[in-house]
């Protein structure tokens, strides 16, 4: 299945892993690598050595491309947006911020950059200043989310720029990716899938709660002060969604949350940690290798597309 995307990025499939923090290491993004699509190494808030050697980590496991999401809000985002370049990537992908202070360095290097957005004037702006494509996430997906639907933000898009467009939020099977280049995408950005892949490192516990995640089990934490979050309900998001309804600071509810995201995907505390995943989350029901995710979402995609 050939588009501009795969073309751009010399990939066999249009899907590429998002860049989850704590998540999207070496061995993940490579496996997504290895079986044909893009995987991508969250930089997330690591210092720029720690993302230096996840990039060699990868290369020894993997010749194909793969890429760096760089998290613009990390303190460390000048560090890592030199590292990219220093060790030779070849896609960088960003999120929380506007990429335009690097974008010099970046394509002068020959790197490809593809900001994630979640509005029309961001896409517009970053077409602009030089982006390779965006990815244009709706706020289904897990993580950090803007207002508008994947389904109504993707066909705006992509009226509005000339450059490729990634669909993300709410995809975890072939009929996603179907509809996706219906809309008028060029390739499909998924991470909650990805999450419970036999090569992601991420505890058990975190995996077996998305494979037992129900359609109604994700909610949305921090949309009074306007940093609104998608995870599954536990006990965390209960407390933290009762204190914003007191109307407690930003600043007190973000100290509720510190750190819950790591101890969630690495020590397995899926009551008391940050559970982030994507409204799909109830359609995953498996673990599987991320070829034989991959195979199979391919296989269905190209199938409905035929039809």
């Amino acid at each position: 299945m050939k588009t501009r995307v795969t073309e751009l990025l010399g990939i066999e499939c249009p899907i590429i892993q998002g860049g989850m923090a704590w998540v999207a290491e070496h061995q993940l993004a490579a496996a997504v690598s290895e079986a044909g699509g893009l995987g991508l190494i969250g930089g997330a808030n690591a210092p720029g050595e720690v993302v230096r050697e996840e990039i060699r980590k990868a290369r020894e496991i993997t010749k194909k491309p793969f890429g760096v999401n760089v998290m613009l809000m990390s303190p460390h985002a000048e560090d890592v947006a030199k590292v990219v370049v220093e060790e030779g990537v070849k896609v960088v992908t960003t999120g929380a911020g506007n990429p335009e202070k690097y974008m010099a360095m970046w394509k002068e290097a020959g790197i490809k950059v593809i900001p994630v957005v979640a509005s029309v004037a961001m896409a517009k702006r970053m077409e602009r200043i030089g982006a390779d494509a965006v990815v244009a996430e709706g706020m289904e997906s897990g993580g950090h989310i803007g207002e508008l639907t994947t389904m109504t933000l993707v066909p705006q898009v992509v009226d509005a720029v000339s450059i490729p467009v990634i669909a993300a939020g709410g995809i975890a099977d072939g009929r996603g990716i179907a509809a996706a280049f219906m809309l008028g995408a060029e390739a499909v950005q998924m991470g909650t899938r990805f999450v419970v892949s036999k090569e992601s490192t991420v505890h058990e516990n975190y995996k077996q709660r998305i494979i037992k995640a129900s359609d109604i089990d994700s909610t949305v934490t921090g949309r009074s002060h306007g940093h609104p979050v998608r995870c599954l309900r536990n006990k965390m998001t209960r407390e933290y969604i009762k204190l914003e309804q007191e109307g407690k600071s930003f600043e007190e509810l973000e100290y509720l949350t510190l750190g819950t995201l790591r101890k969630a995907v690495q020590e397995g505390d899926v009551m008391g940690g940050t559970v982030m995943a994507g409204q799909i989350a109830g359609m995953i029901d498996k673990e599987q290798t991320c070829k034989e995710m991959i195979d199979e979402m391919m296989e269905q995609a190209s199938a409905l597309l035929k039809r």
